[in-house]
């Protein structure tokens, strides 16, 4: 007779990593303004992962626009935002540019700004005016798309307990993404992971607790 898996009776909580489907732009995007008084306003956007990645998106744009006086910037990351007037009169650039990000539901988003001056001040207001107006069009003109965050679980069960496995990660529209038929069962699943505590539990209790289940990074 083959060996089970070792007891699981605790419930298991990934309550931290919980996150449900989100709208963000798939790929960087860019678009230029028609000059206003002068300035070049050129808009840049992009799925945001983290600052490291950011800084190296406006260390770039830096080197395309050695001639810039500002690269102004906002992101979202689910309930962290940040944003950067880099220079302009504060609140005139980065905040109207998060606001763009925000008024169109997108997550996990930056857009940059990058001004070129022409010579002519143009006022808080029209500061403002300006910059919302560029992070609008370049997220016009952005592919956004729908994601679906998931998480990956292996689950190990003696043989008899396949069955219970199967129906539950059925009933939840689940496949596995691997199997391993050994001593024991072995499974992997990719699972939505704003669904990924229900299932976990679901597991354990059909199982009686004798489910191994170990969240894969």
């Amino acid at each position: 007779m083959g060996a089970r898996p070792r007891r699981h009776t605790r419930r298991i909580s990934y309550a931290a990593v919980v996150a449900g489907p989100y709208r963000t732009v798939n790929a960087e995007a860019r678009c230029e303004m028609v000059k206003i008084k002068g300035s070049r306003f050129i808009a840049t956007a992009g799925p945001y992962r983290d600052e490291a990645a950011l800084a190296r998106v406006i260390a770039r744009l830096s080197d395309e626009f050695s001639d810039a006086n500002h690269h102004c910037y906002a992101w979202r990351f689910g309930e962290r935002f940040r944003y950067n007037d880099d220079g302009e009169p504060s609140g005139t650039a980065g905040r109207p540019m998060l606001q763009r990000i925000d008024g169109r539901g997108l997550d996990r988003t930056y857009v940059v700004v990058t001004r070129i001056f022409g010579g002519t001040k143009l006022g808080a207001g029209g500061l403002v005016r300006a910059y919302s107006a560029a992070a609008g069009a370049v997220l016009n003109a952005a592919h956004v798309v729908e994601v679906v965050p998931t998480s990956r679980i292996r689950v190990i069960v003696p043989y008899e307990l396949k069955g219970a496995v199967e129906s539950v990660v059925a009933a939840r529209g689940v496949t596995p993404l691997d199997s391993v038929f050994a001593e024991v069962v072995t499974q992997t699943f990719a699972v939505p992971t704003d669904q990924l505590d229900d299932l976990v539990t679901a597991l354990q209790e059909r199982t009686a607790g004798r489910a191994g289940i170990h969240r894969l990074e």
